[in-house]
């Protein structure tokens, strides 16, 4: 047979296993094209709002590209890539094996062979996840309208949901960094309607088996009420939820804190509040950047980089990192260890970054080796404001650094 007929016969085979319902998937290998550090393609058949597509994954050195292509669509372009770029495929289906492959002399050649394992397709789009946060038998969650009576997600609730989960997962593996049991007091400044406040409760208590005490601040007395009333129809003795602002609240020992997209300077005054309380973990995500922004439009400091900030995006986006930069800088300051990391929720909602500080007793060091250490930071902050006009930061001011 010539090598269109072979090509045709893979191709034929791949079309009549995805209308029988056998295929499971394709792998693409031994890659000779002209893209630069791919490795693979991996096809497999999905359920995309109701139509099957097929979802081609582009295994590169160091990461994966997901496409997803109409089943035509697809089956067509799975032919050129087999007929020019890859010297091996497989068809992978209920019933056989199909092996194309690409020879000495430029032959292709076809041949199949039986599969000892079933494996039963699936349209699943993606993997469904294990969640920390089961839904079933959470009457908190039935209150929060996330689910019905019987563990059943809303579908209009599988975003908050699933972003619900990600917190405790992006938690979970900060919690690990602290010495074990060492969770007694959390505070989650600016609570809102409690999502995360009750589901990280839920975690500490029911997974991790901590009898932690959990306080919600949020400055709304309606939903302090409603967060009141469900945490004690659900049984959370150690939940509770007070009405304030974050600059008001008073502190006492907090092992960890947390405040998500509290805006602007309120976002400075929690991290204030955990470094005054001696927090072992430090978690926020901040939101708006006003205070820096309207420091640097102000003075209009002339720099490498005025050429970005003369334009309003980019200036917004210089304000992010430079208040945020600071905050890092103070809490190293003051013996944290930082990280800053952005992460995408899968619910497909806007970027969102992370200022964490944790403290570690870290290296014995020296009364000495300590100041020299915090003057150097000290001296980092005066350069960074100067280089952006920057005539204060809130943080550093509730310190009072900048005098």
């Amino acid at each position: 047979m010539s090598n269109q007929v072979h090509l045709q016969q893979f191709k034929d085979q791949l079309s009549q296993s995805i209308t029988t319902g056998v295929f499971v998937k394709i792998s693409m290998g031994n890659y000779q094209g002209n893209e630069k550090e791919l490795k693979n393609i991996y096809v497999r058949l999905v359920k995309i709002k109701r139509a099957a597509m097929l979802s081609f994954t582009y295994r590169y050195k160091t990461r994966d590209i997901i496409k997803n292509f109409p089943v035509t669509e697809g089956i067509t372009l799975t032919g050129n890539f087999i007929s020019n770029d890859f010297r091996i495929a497989t068809l992978f289906t209920t019933e056989k094996e199909v092996i194309l492959e690409h020879g000495k002399h430029q032959l292709i050649s076809v041949r199949e062979k039986e599969v000892k394992t079933k494996v039963q397709p699936t349209l699943a789009h993606n993997k469904e996840k294990k969640r920390i946060i089961q839904p079933g038998g959470k009457s908190y969650l039935q209150e929060l309208k996330i689910s019905d009576a019987d563990g059943n997600v809303f579908k209009n609730a599988q975003d908050k949901y699933r972003q619900i989960n990600q917190y405790i997962e992006i938690l979970t593996a900060l919690i690990r960094e602290l010495p074990a049991g060492k969770i007694n007091n959390v505070v989650d400044m600016g609570s809102g309607k409690g999502y995360l406040t009750f589901a990280l409760y839920d975690y500490l208590h029911h997974v991790l088996k901590l009898d932690a005490k959990v306080t919600g601040v949020e400055y709304r007395e309606d939903l302090v009420a409603l967060c009141n009333g469900i945490a004690g129809r659900s049984g959370f003795d150690k939940l509770d939820f007070v009405r304030g602002t974050i600059a008001d609240y008073t502190v006492g020992s907090i092992d960890l804190l947390i405040a998500l997209h509290a805006c602007d300077t309120a976002t400075d005054d929690a991290i204030y509040k955990g470094i005054m309380a001696n927090a072992g973990l430090i978690v926020v995500a901040p939101c708006c950047h006003k205070q820096i922004r309207r420091e640097m439009e102000k003075n209009k400091a002339k720099n490498e980089l005025s050429f970005l900030t003369k334009y309003g995006i980019f200036m917004e986006r210089q304000a992010e990192m430079v208040t945020d930069g600071i905050r890092a800088l103070i809490l190293e300051y003051f013996g944290y260890k930082t990280k800053i990391f952005e992460f995408i929720s899968d619910a497909h909602t806007p970027k969102n970054v992370l200022v964490v500080g944790i403290r570690t007793a870290g290296p014995v060091t020296s009364v000495k080796d300590r100041e020299v250490r915090k003057t150097e930071i000290k001296q980092k902050v005066e350069e960074s404001k100067a280089y952006f006009g920057i005539g204060y930061h809130h943080l550093e001011r509730l310190f009072g650094l900048d005098k």
